[in-house]
């Protein structure tokens, strides 16, 4: 991971669109607004009890057939991949999407319409630095059945490459490339989605686009065609006259570019990498690639780079003079020793804080746990990290002595290695979402001889003392 010069970005006002849903056939508007620092992308369900709101996590994909579609606690989000596409060609890191029905418009079938949109919104740039992975090695995934394969390897910036190849003649072999990103809106935002006529057929007679329209998506003749399935899809698609022109595409639609199928294709490349979640400085190089084999890649790739932060230990020169000492911590904090586990604060923002604990043969808690065996408690290592974290939130009122801070919520605890005698913790405490009415809902990680030994997500309030 790294940070770059960049800074996070979203959009200045609140912007919607109106469009058919193409599995729904219904009127479905699509609504972006702006999203705090560290937010992402988000979709909300307006139309359901509660608005839920679904992450854009590639771990939430239940299955890609027809798009990448989303679930978290059932409720659900079809073909993302569009929108979020628009989202990482215009370089926008923080937006919410409210939608009132399950997809998005499917508009043309490519992510023309959102880029405009997004656009008219006013693109503003954030506090917060841009996280970005940077590609290091090669990294792989290859579906042994389909013959799909995607890899990633290092580069100067992010590019993805695309290399389609369906085996038959009226479309025959394409590659599409994209340089730098900054292109997406010239190059690829208005490349259509497109369809064989096999599968159209199957589609229509299982009742699975009934939004769909010559005019969002390209379909491709790839078989001959009987008058009476001439006749069916005129009366589908409330034509008077279907033919096949010479490019073998159904109607008089005309191709933005010779190779805009392998252009969509890369547009859904970059629309499924999205749920990665994280920037990423590399090559990708999509070999027949497909929502399935995207989603897969975008998995393993996440979980690389989860592994990577988490084992990832912050550098710290611990001979300089701390930020607070023990005196100045107690004249915060309300614990005192045997229960104060926090020895120096090293660093304090509005985001976070990071504290040491030197940890001795001397600790009470070694009496018991366990003669002959010392090993520091699990549950004494969350305190300690929770103690931190109260540095961190204590810090926003103006008389914390007044104050006290009491455990909400403990959640996503692990704990990776032993802390033993004579070991020195480092704990580093940062916001998950903004301080509000005294909640601090924070990350928290505890290293000791440069590795992480446990981890957890708190949740704490302060109230005044009675």
């Amino acid at each position: 991971m790294s940070t770059t010069n960049n800074k996070q970005r979203t959009i200045s006002k609140e912007v919607s669109l109106t469009g058919v849903g193409l599995h729904t056939g219904s009127n479905v508007t699509i609504k972006f607004l702006p999203a705090d620092e560290n937010h992402g992308y988000a979709f909300k369900r307006v139309d359901l009890e509660g608005e839920p709101v679904i992450p854009a996590d590639a771990n939430l994909v239940i299955n890609t057939q027809r798009g990448t579609n989303l679930e978290k606690n059932g409720v659900k989000i079809q073909t993302s991949e569009h929108v979020l596409a628009a989202l990482v060609g215009l370089e926008i890191d923080n937006v919410l999407i409210e939608l009132n029905a399950a997809e998005p418009p499917i508009m043309d079938g490519s992510s023309k319409f959102f880029v405009e949109v997004l656009e008219s919104a006013g693109i503003v740039e954030q506090k917060a630095e841009r996280e970005e992975y940077i590609v290091k090695e090669v990294i792989s995934f290859k579906d042994e059945e389909t013959g799909s394969e995607i890899t990633i390897i290092p580069s100067d910036e992010y590019q993805v490459m695309t290399m389609v190849d369906f085996g038959t003649k009226v479309l025959g072999t394409q590659n599409a490339t994209l340089d730098k990103i900054s292109d997406f809106k010239s190059e690829i935002s208005n490349a259509r989605t497109f369809s064989f006529l096999h599968e159209l057929e199957m589609l229509l007679e299982n009742g699975l686009i009934k939004g769909g329209d010559l005019n969002n998506a390209i379909v491709y003749v790839d078989k001959e065609i009987s008058q009476a399935t001439m006749t069916k899809l005129e009366k589908a698609f409330d034509k008077k006259k279907l033919s096949v022109k010479a490019n073998g595409i159904l109607d008089n639609l005309t191709l933005h570019q010779p190779n805009e199928a392998a252009r969509h294709k890369l547009l859904d490349v970059i629309g499924d990498l999205a749920l990665i979640g994280t920037r990423i400085r590399g090559k990708v190089i999509a070999n027949k690639p497909g929502h399935y084999v995207n989603n897969q890649f975008a998995k393993k790739l996440s979980q690389i780079i989860k592994i990577e932060k988490r084992n990832k230990v912050p550098k710290y020169d611990l001979s300089l003079p701390p930020l607070m000492d023990i005196h100045k911590i107690m004249d915060m904090l309300p614990h005192r020793p045997p229960f104060l586990l926090i020895d120096r604060i090293i660093e304090l923002s509005d985001e976070h804080v990071v504290g040491m604990k030197n940890v001795t043969m001397n600790e009470p808690f070694f009496v018991g746990h366990f003669p002959g065996a010392p090993v520091m408690p699990g549950v004494l290592q969350v305190e300690a990290m929770a103690q931190t974290g109260g540095i961190l939130v204590l810090s926003t009122v103006p008389d914390p002595e007044n104050y006290l801070t009491l455990f909400m919520k403990i959640d996503k605890v692990k704990f990776k290695r032993q802390v033993l005698p004579g070991d020195t913790l480092i704990f580093h405490c940062s916001l998950i979402t903004p301080i509000r009415r005294g909640i601090c809902h924070m990350q928290a990680y505890a290293y000791a001889n440069d590795k992480l030994v446990s981890e957890a997500e708190l949740m704490a309030q302060i109230v005044k003392r009675t």
